[in-house]
């Protein structure tokens, strides 16, 4: 992983005056993406796709991905605990939405903080946790901004813990990319609660649901992001025969097109590193008919100069990639809506969706 990141903060790729990538997909074309800047990296670190990598935008909430980083920075250093209740001020339970609706006075476990942001996205909760590391969103700030430093990323400037709008705040893919890469490698524990759907406090089940995590498989760590300024952001990790691929979708105009887009980069990505060799297939009924003869168990004839025993039937098209199983993030507190008693249910049927106007 080491050698992978060295490789993304040095890679040079030559790109076109118009951001689109060097190389092109098995049939001679590139994936067609609408978002405004992408970053697909290889396991190697090396750019397989980039549009505008270097363009600076708002993150909205991949922000998040640093209030992350500080926050298991400082649990593994013993200066924070996973149980420990933390108080709400009034001025967090103020945070514009997306919340959890934290209360004022009220004392949160800060694993349930930590799912808030991950998951839910919430402002109220990033905050929250902004002041039980920092003392105050502007000191925790100033630690955001040191440590982007510290990791290089030159173009990126803090200016919150949760990525709400703010002028002074900005970022571009590749430093998002390395962000999220140097997360996952540094705080591995980040990987399950970036890769959870749900949780549970106080009875109700806050839920994201993201296409990616079904379809392509592989999707372990994921992290939206959603202003009117900056539109739709993604970054995710994804996971294809044990080798981890990092994407970044920036500028997406739906949520929708944004998942569109990160689901043909990936397939796209995968198919360049050589992991999903049938998404090359030629298109039309003759390339189908082909693979399905190719497939078919051949036995070898037998002839008096070979062994008696038939040659066994090749396994190239019977054997299929297991993708990596994405973890949960769901703890032993979190009971699927099923397992849950009648009495209980009301809290069940409530999930979490983000708002048109939320900083998710």
């Amino acid at each position: 992983m080491l050698a992978v990141l060295a490789v993304l903060m040095t890679a040079v790729a030559p790109f076109a005056a118009n951001g689109q990538p060097a190389r092109l997909a098995a049939d001679g074309r590139p994936p067609v993406l609408t978002a405004e800047a992408v970053l697909l990296l290889d396991p190697e670190g090396k750019i397989l796709f980039a549009k505008n990598p270097e363009e600076e935008r708002a993150p909205a909430s991949l922000v998040k991905l640093m209030t992350l980083y500080l926050a298991f920075e400082d649990i593994e250093a013993g200066r924070a605990e996973l149980d420990e209740l933390v108080p709400v001020s009034k001025y967090a339970s103020l945070t514009p939405k997306a919340r959890m609706g934290l209360r004022a006075g009220e004392r949160v476990p800060l694993h349930v903080l930590l799912e808030g942001v991950a998951i839910a996205s919430a402002n109220d909760a990033a905050t929250a946790l902004a002041e039980r590391l920092a003392g105050d969103e502007w000191s925790f700030v100033g630690r955001m901004n040191a440590k982007a430093q510290e990791l290089e990323l030159h173009a990126t400037r803090f200016a919150n813990p949760h990525g709400l709008p703010d002028p002074a705040q900005r970022s571009n893919a590749r430093d998002l990319a390395h962000l999220i890469a140097r997360l996952l490698q540094d705080h591995p524990a980040a990987r399950p609660m970036l890769g959870g759907q749900t949780f549970v406090y106080r009875g109700r089940v806050y839920a994201r649901h993201i296409p990616l995590f079904n379809d392509p498989l592989g999707v372990q760590a994921l992290k939206t992001g959603f202003t009117l300024e900056a539109g739709y952001n993604l970054a995710v990790s994804a996971w294809r025969d044990g080798q981890q691929f990092i994407m970044i979708v920036l500028g997406s105009r739906t949520r929708t097109s944004s998942f569109l887009d990160a689901k043909k980069l990936l397939k796209y990505g995968f198919v360049e590193a050589g992991l999903d060799a049938r998404a090359r297939a030629e298109p039309g009924a003759e390339a189908a008919g082909r693979a399905r003869d190719a497939c078919r168990t051949r036995v070898e004839p037998r002839s008096a100069a070979t062994s008696s025993t038939p040659t066994a039937p090749s396994s190239t098209c019977t054997r299929l990639s297991k993708p990596a199983v994405r973890s949960r993030a769901i703890r032993r507190r979190s009971r699927p809506c099923g397992a849950r008693s009648s009495s209980s249910t009301r809290g069940c049927a409530r999930s979490w969706a983000p708002t048109p106007t939320s900083g998710s």
